[in-house]
């Protein structure tokens, strides 16, 4: 029994019998006529960082093979920013790994995700989706190593206020109903994202939770498990997918949006990561300490997190949230199980107790390979990022630690074991580069570090630049302002609700 296939809530993975690494063409055909799918949709990811979908209506067996095959044209112009109105036919071509039955729809549809191809039948330089591909081709070729990924997917549930069981302000985290309103809702969502093939590793309701207005505000989490970082791409762009459409089915309101209101939790997007080779997990050594494998890799991250911000902080909200004392990084900096700064490592099965059998006295050894579950984290990015390109920058900066001769001398000098916003830790605190304040600063960092995004050909000059044009674009002095006014920052809050 192949244990990915057993208990997947695919529909085609359990109808095939096959891991979605394996789908071809000749079996999304036989799904669709075994099954009487009707229609295919095909989603991609755009510049703003959603995605968008092509609706097909299966005539007959010539033209479903057609557009499987030779997928479709679309206007590029309408999707990113860099592509002039004169040139801006793009194809569009349905990735099979990505095939799911569309939970939403009312007539029976497979969706796909897509890439972007150019007219002569290359794949876009500059396509979101394609720029992780290469930084993680990148990242192979340099380390021998495979990149891995999983998101913390964090956001909002608003709607109106009610005196019933109402929650501790702030206390949210991992709360039980009837105190959580959504606990359904999450479980429901979470089914749903596991649907569209996401590998879900938990769900809860998290800190924040308030009322404002009459309306309330309740913070939930769900978080993946480590994949190859563009399967995790895919799965956290489809989870907020899920989580809108049923929320919009519901009649909630929901958002990613990095911060809502003065002194309340804002939501982050932290990304956890692991290398591996040949399935191993190289993160730990062969005594189960940090290895300097990881250490190499997250000097790379203190090295480039300003210029990572421009891509998993893209707006003016973004910015209100990298504050202290709201468990959000404001200065480069790493340490073990430390929720101040930038990249933690957290706690990890590093142990040789068999806990399992501790905690159920009499029952065999567990057997499992506890080094595995063992990630790095950094907690700068939010809802705002274009996930496929903040995973690239990932990516780019993990493995631009192993081109760095002084890695490791990098990582001993920004490592703390300190809560650095704690009053007797401010000379530490002092030495430690900070983060952008705004988009502005975000940009010059992305400037004055792009030839390190864009060796080896991963980031394309033109996304590069668009990006710090885009930041550049904000006002910089009324989200200054907004940090002193309320209604302001309320009106800035609004105006990005539904980023990302």
């Amino acid at each position: 029994m192949d244990k990915h296939i057993a208990l997947s809530k695919n529909q085609i993975v359990t109808s095939l019998q096959k891991p979605v690494a394996e789908f071809t063409k000749d079996d999304i055909i036989r799904f669709i006529i075994d099954n009487g799918i009707e229609m295919v949709n095909f989603m991609y990811p755009a510049d703003d960082g959603r995605l968008k979908t092509l609706n097909f209506v299966i005539n007959d067996l010539d033209y479903l093979e057609t557009i499987l095959s030779l997928g479709e044209r679309v206007d590029g112009s309408s999707l990113f920013p860099f592509i002039s109105a004169g040139s801006s036919d793009l194809y569009v071509l349905p990735r099979f790994r990505t095939a799911f039955v569309d939970p939403f729809a009312e007539i029976p549809t497979v969706t796909m995700l897509c890439s972007f191809f150019d007219k002569d039948g290359n794949a876009l330089d500059s396509a979101p989706e394609h720029t992780l591909h290469k930084a993680c081709d990148e990242f192979r070729r340099v380390t021998g190593m495979e990149f891995e990924a999983m998101g913390e997917l964090e956001y909002y549930v608003i709607s109106p206020a009610s005196d019933d069981f109402p929650a501790t302000d702030q206390r949210g985290y991992h709360e039980s109903g009837p105190f959580a309103k959504y606990n359904d809702f999450r479980t429901l969502c979470m089914n749903y994202i596991a649907r569209t093939g996401g590998r879900i590793k938990y769900g809860h309701s998290e800190v924040g939770n308030f009322t404002l207005d009459g309306l309330n505000y309740e913070q939930n989490e769900i978080e993946f498990l480590p994949v190859a970082a563009e399967d995790a791409a895919d799965q956290l762009m489809l989870a907020k997918w899920v989580i809108r459409n049923l929320a919009a089915r519901y009649g909630y309101n929901v958002t990613f949006a990095p911060k809502i209101t003065t002194g309340k939790a804002g939501s982050g997007l932290h990304v956890h990561m692991r290398i591996t080779r040949d399935g191993r997990n190289m993160v730990l050594d062969a005594d189960r300490r940090l290895s300097d494998t990881a250490r190499r890799a997250i000097a790379g991250l203190m090295t480039l997190a300003p210029a990572i911000t421009a891509f998993g902080n893209a707006n003016p909200t973004s910015y209100f949230r990298l504050v202290p004392h709201q468990e959000a990084p404001t200065n480069v900096c790493w340490g073990d199980r430390n929720r101040s700064v930038l990249v933690r490592v957290p706690l990890g099965w590093t142990s040789l107790t068999d806990m399992c059998a501790v905690a159920n006295p009499g029952s065999d050894a567990s057997g499992v390979d506890a080094t595995q579950k063992q990630t790095f984290e950094i907690r700068s990015a939010d809802g705002s990022a274009n996930i496929y390109t903040l995973l690239a920058a990932l990516a780019v900066a993990a493995r631009h630690g192993f081109e760095m001769p002084d890695a490791l001398e990098v990582a001993e000098r920004t490592y703390v074991d300190v809560n650095i916003h704690s009053a007797e830790n401010a000379d530490k605190l002092a030495r430690l580069a900070c983060l952008p304040v705004d988009c502005a600063q975000s940009a010059d960092c992305l400037e004055a570090a792009r030839e390190v995004f864009e060796r080896g050909g991963v980031f394309s000059p033109g996304m590069i630049d668009s990006t710090m044009r885009r930041l550049r674009a904000y006002d910089s002095a009324e989200a200054h302002e907004a940090l002193r006014d309320d209604a302001l920052m309320q009106t800035l809050v609004t105006r990005y609700f539904h980023c990302g």
